[in-house]
């Protein structure tokens, strides 16, 4: 049903990092299915492709923080569910499929019937109302479903510890009809993009932005190259930009009216809708000032940030 690849106990991060380039792991198949709103499938391209190990992306404080918390999300899930876990320290590799991998965060003990495990997660306040009422992140779902692909697992336990406000666990069972779907994104992704070195089209996200901003952050001075097989996509590019326009001064005037109509009164409301029109105050710097009469802390505070403007002319 699978294989063990590694026993990761006290693995150094490079040879770990060189491990995950033999396949598709749990945290990247919501990426290759384009439901990652955080990570794109370009991300995942890249990662499997370079040469070595590639330059990962810093982490930030909540990339931190969940790394952090796991072994308390793995504790209060115990205390809470009554079952135990252990962790697993082995990359496994599904027999079937080998280019699915998984590293789960803890195995279920005891009283389940076969293989059964628990992802940790963590949450921002400001994201309490993607688990509430049962809801679970669709690409933390896609990862539960590929480690229960991967081991043959009827079903995978999620627990997440909301900052300040709540622990939730919720268990998944296993879906036989989105995990042969998944195998066969998985499949065609691992066959056509990467082992055929081919890399996927980007697919409008804002991950793919950033994605591309970062890693083709610089332009060489004076290049120029032939403009083909596009001419199709940017007349639609053109149409599309012309309708925001048309569609933005249309809400525009939606607004006018309103406000118009609701003269000094800061709130408006019907059974159907609450508009609010309120006084506000915001603090800005004088930049121009600044620099005029203090150069040199305008100096000091400047922060100069990089970027490419991407201009498209008709001609």
């Amino acid at each position: 049903m699978y294989n063990i690849i590694a026993k990761t106990k006290n693995m150094e991060k490079q040879e770990w990092l060189m491990l995950r380039k033999n396949g598709i792991g749990g945290s990247e198949a919501g990426a290759v299915c384009g439901l990652n709103p955080y990570v794109s499938p370009l991300e995942v391209y890249v990662s499997k492709t370079c040469e070595g190990t590639c330059e990962e992306i810093p982490d930030n404080e909540a990339m931190r923080e969940g790394r952090d918390f796991e072994d308390y999300v793995a504790k209060r899930f115990m205390e809470a569910s009554g079952l135990k876990v252990r962790r697993a320290n082995i990359m496994y590799a599904s027999r079937e499929h080998p280019f699915m991998i998984a590293d789960v965060d803890r195995i279920v003990t005891g009283r389940e019937n076969g293989i059964t495990g628990l992802e940790c997660k963590t949450a921002s306040p400001y994201s309490a109302e993607k688990w509430k009422d049962g809801k679970i992140p669709a690409h933390y779902i896609i990862q539960c479903y590929h480690y229960m692909s991967v081991l043959g697992a009827q079903a995978w336990y999620i627990a997440v510890m909301v900052y300040g406000r709540e622990f939730k666990y919720m268990k998944i069972e296993r879906d036989e009809e989105i995990i042969q779907q998944l195998i066969r994104i998985e499949e065609n992704f691992w066959k056509h993009n990467v082992m055929e070195k081919v890399m996927p089209e980007p697919d409008g996200s804002e991950a793919a932005e950033a994605f591309i901003n970062r890693n083709f952050a610089e332009s060489r001075e004076e290049l120029s190259i032939p403009l083909e097989g596009f001419d199709e996509k940017l007349r639609r590019r053109e149409e599309i930009a012309g309708l925001i326009d048309q569609l933005g001064t249309e809400k525009k005037k939606i607004e006018q009216e309103i406000k118009t109509y609701m003269d000094k009164a800061e709130y408006a409301e019907n059974e159907n809708f609450l508009v609010s029109w309120k006084n506000s105050t915001t603090n800005r710097i004088d930049t121009k000032r600044l620099k005029a009469e203090m150069p040199d802390i305008y100096a000091r505070f400047l922060n100069t940030v990089k970027s490419r403007r991407f201009i498209v002319k008709a001609v």
